[in-house]
């Protein structure tokens, strides 16, 4: 055939226009096999991808929440039995603070009691069951009464205040003792909270 006639090709030419371009190689392109990757040289270097087992990495969290609860609760108990140690020391403290200021009451009715001079009367015997009283109630919770007639001399129990000359016939090997007590001691639960006030032959 002839003729002007266009063809297809010279269609597209006439309407847009070619642009030579040289293509390129897209870095982002994933046409190669899944875990390749492409070397400079062309090579093609294998990529171990290792994914993370959830069974494990829940474990590593179980056992990391253990030692966390672990080390709370060793923590908790230690600060419970140091609360509970000072909760006692403060009761203990209180206690030996109440028994310093019962201490003169227990004087001054020893005292009543010994310069009572009718002890039959109803007023004496008052005065000696109130004070029996007292003194069963006190060492019914730990108070001891100190007094040391005739005992070794102790000078962590005693407080000696004058010195009787010992009698003859009195082995030097006894010692210092106790020859007559001025005012009594006492113990708390043990602890010395006074010391007898006492005359010691030697």
């Amino acid at each position: 055939m002839t003729g002007n006639a266009n063809t297809p090709d010279d269609e597209v030419a006439e309407d847009a226009e070619v642009v030579d371009a040289e293509i390129l190689d897209d870095p982002a392109d994933n046409s190669g096999a899944e875990g390749d990757t492409v070397a400079e040289d062309g090579d093609v270097a294998e990529v171990i991808v290792v994914d993370e087992d959830p069974v494990a990495a829940a474990r590593a969290e179980r056992d990391e929440y253990l030692d966390a609860l672990r080390r709370l609760q060793a923590e908790f108990e230690n600060y419970r039995k140091r609360v509970s140690k000072q909760q006692v020391e403060q009761v203990e403290r209180a206690a030996v603070s109440l028994v310093d200021k019962l201490l003169p009451v227990l004087d001054v009715l020893d005292l009543a009691a010994e310069h009572l001079g009718d002890g039959d009367s109803e007023e004496g015997k008052a005065l000696v069951q109130a004070s029996a009283l007292l003194n069963d109630v006190l060492a019914k919770e730990g108070l001891e009464r100190v007094d040391p007639v005739g005992d070794p001399f102790d000078p962590n129990a005693h407080e000696a205040v004058g010195n009787v000359p010992a009698d003859e016939d009195e082995s030097d090997e006894q010692g210092p003792t106790v020859a007559q007590v001025m005012r009594p001691g006492y113990r708390w639960r043990g602890t010395v909270v006074r010391p007898a006030m006492v005359l010691v032959r030697s």
